[in-house]
């Protein structure tokens, strides 16, 4: 069977070439002109995600043997699985982002979309904690494998270290920055090179291996299948912590969402990325791993000297530079990421000084202080790559569970209202959020490095979100246009009818023509602006740190106070939006069912109006949906 290996993998180095002289011909591959803009298409998008989360692939294996061993093959292969599942649910953030008109900022504009911006600075500590050591690890790891078959002296690795970090802040601040083409061309080189990879592996597979592959399945079973259901859980939540930076860069997908048309090419993307790295990174983990090599000595240059048995050093030294390459690329990509959230978040909060740009439109300032910060984490962890992999699976696991956790709170209000054409089951990102959590809490008690970094860097933006970023947010401006609610009183005071209705409206529907002693409330969320008045008789209010059902009483009591004497009639809207769909539904007209109760001196109407064409003949042209019940 060895004699069939230089003509297959001959034969495989032939097809991939003309494979990819036929791509490089094609029109549009990587990006198109539409619009007066470029766009990126859903092929550029996965492959620069797919060149991000390649890199784990040289250091997350042999950093998860030394945690759990060799189930460490089991749960790389599951984790995949896992991740494929998440993609799902980062496809559906992406078309919600899309029907708002939210254009990049990924895991942190959707936070701050539906949790708000106090707790979306806890998202932006996550992202740049996990930003940060992308850029120190990634750093770590490159030299690990370039320098893999050169002797080198005592303290040359950091030196090699620190120079890498302060050479692509260098090209950045001066503007020099890599593109599609040029990404698709490591690509390229990659899928070449992986694909002699595997193809030597698997010529390389013996009973030995096999027996290693079934042990790490057995192992895991045994360790969950012969004890209590809570321990086995934790076990589980173990592996699954141990193995998760291998599949780090999942979320970069949703990041560069602002580059492409349509969350449709998003959703291309991940499945490109499923069909590729999804496959390719569990097959060369449990290829490496079930191998004969001493995996604690080469815990840091796993894959390359794994190469190194299979072809001959050559090869051992190709892969090496392949790894530098693309985890150097992922260094450049951590400090185009981390500029991105930044200016995003300075911009809406008006610190202008931390974004001026120099005369190459560069954010030098924050390329600077992003270089400072990985050098400093590189010294303090002095390029221990375990410490620094613990350290970045917790940032990781924070980032994943604001992600679904907003998301249920999402779908818990809104349901599939406005995502009708792509959504998932609650139920499967319920599963999701407890299984990232606990995986993050588990990491939180038993990792104290990343602790420490992701618990200060939390606190410090935290801090910064609270007393300063309050002061200056965007929705100080649309709070201060809200109307009082002592104007709804006035204006039914003014009113010589005798009978007051108040109507309760959304803010995106129609309201009637001013009609004496009606007025029309409308509540609406600070981060969406204020709506339009539609009328004198108009009146808007903010939901903030409340729940509407809150707002709607504190007005309901102070009309109790001030018309003791009056006939008041109030007017909710008829629920359309099915109960199941929209959790918050049901939950808000259980409440309204109490108000009669409470407030008996009140005629309560809920009450359903289609809108009809007045010249038509009655022809329906819209069929509103409700106010309160909405």
């Amino acid at each position: 069977m060895v004699s069939l290996k230089t003509p297959l993998l001959l034969a495989l180095n032939i097809g991939s070439v003309v494979f990819f002289i036929y791509l490089w011909r094609k029109r549009n591959l990587l990006v198109f002109f539409s619009g007066g803009r470029w766009w990126l298409t859903w092929l550029s998008v996965g492959v620069i995600t797919l060149m991000d989360e390649l890199t784990s692939i040289f250091y997350a294996p042999g950093e998860a043997f030394l945690f759990i061993g060799t189930e460490a093959l089991f749960y790389i292969a599951f984790v995949s699985i896992l991740m494929r599942f998440l993609s799902t649910r980062m496809v559906e953030i992406a078309e919600i982002l899309d029907h708002h008109k939210i254009k990049g900022g990924g895991v942190y504009s959707f936070s701050y979309y539906v949790l708000g911006p106090s707790v979306s600075f806890i998202a932006v500590a996550s992202i740049l904690v996990t930003y940060v050591l992308t850029a120190s690890l990634s750093t770590v790891s490159a030299v690990n494998n370039g320098m893999a078959f050169i002797p080198m002296a005592p303290g040359t690795d950091i030196i090699l270290e620190l120079a890498v970090i302060w050479g692509i802040a260098l090209l950045n601040i001066l503007g020099i920055k890599d593109n599609a083409r040029f990404t698709f061309g490591i690509f390229t080189v990659a899928a070449i090179v992986f694909v002699n990879l595997i193809a030597s592996g698997l010529f390389h597979v013996d009973g030995a291996s096999l027996r290693t592959m079934g042990e790490s399945v057995t192992t895991v079973g045994r360790s969950i299948s012969h004890t209590d259901p809570f321990t086995a859980y934790s076990r589980i939540i173990a592996g699954i912590s141990s193995v998760i930076l291998a599949y780090s860069g999942i979320e970069s997908v949703l990041q560069t969402a602002g580059l492409t048309r349509s969350w449709k090419d998003i959703s291309k993307a991940y499945v490109f990325l499923a069909l590729t790295v999804g496959i390719v990174t569990p097959l060369v983990a449990a290829l490496a791993l079930s191998s004969s090599i001493d995996l604690k000595a080469h815990s840091t240059d796993l894959i390359t000297y794994y190469a190194a048995t299979l072809n001959g050093v050559w090869f051992g030294v190709v892969v090496g530079f392949l790894a530098s390459a693309t985890l150097i690329m992922a260094v450049n990509t951590a400090y185009v990421a981390m500029s991105e959230l930044i200016e995003r978040v300075a911009e809406r909060y008006g610190f202008h000084w931390l974004i001026k740009t120099n005369n190459r439109q560069s954010l030098y300032r924050i390329h600077i202080g992003a270089a400072t910060f990985f050098s400093v984490i590189i010294l303090l962890t002095r390029g221990n790559q375990t410490t620094l992999a613990e350290m970045y699976a917790l940032g990781l696991l924070a980032s994943f569970s604001i992600s679904m956790g907003s998301l249920l709170i999402y779908r818990y209000f809104l349901g599939t209202k406005e995502i009708r054409e792509y959504n998932t089951s609650r139920l499967g990102t319920l599963l999701l959020f407890i299984v990232l959590s606990s995986s993050f809490i588990y990491l939180l008690i038993h990792k104290p490095y990343g602790r420490l970094l992701w618990g200060g860097a939390t606190l410090v933006l935290l801090f910064i979100g609270i007393v300063f970023a309050k002061r200056r947010a965007p929705e100080r401006k649309e709070i201060q246009k809200t109307d009082s609610p002592m104007d709804i009183i006035f204006a039914l005071a003014e009113s010589p009818a005798d009978d007051y209705h108040v109507y309760f409206k959304r803010p995106a529907e129609n309201i009637e023509p001013p009609q004496p002693g009606s007025v029309y409330v409308s509540f609406y969320t600070p981060r969406q602006g204020i709506p339009p008045k539609l009328n004198e008789s108009h009146f808007r209010f903010p939901i903030q740190r409340t729940t509407l059902f809150t707002r709607i009483l504190a007005i309901l009591y102070m009309l109790e106070y001030e018309m003791q004497d009056r006939h008041v009639t109030i007017h909710l809207g008829w629920p359309t939006s099915s109960w199941l769909d929209r959790l918050s539904v049901g939950t808000m007209i259980v409440s309204l069912m109490r108000l009669p109760r409470r407030f008996p001196h009140f005629d309560f109407v809920i009450e359903y109006f289609p809108t009809f064409s007045r010249r038509g003949g009655g022809a329906r042209t819209e069929a509103p949906t409700t106010t309160t019940g909405e």
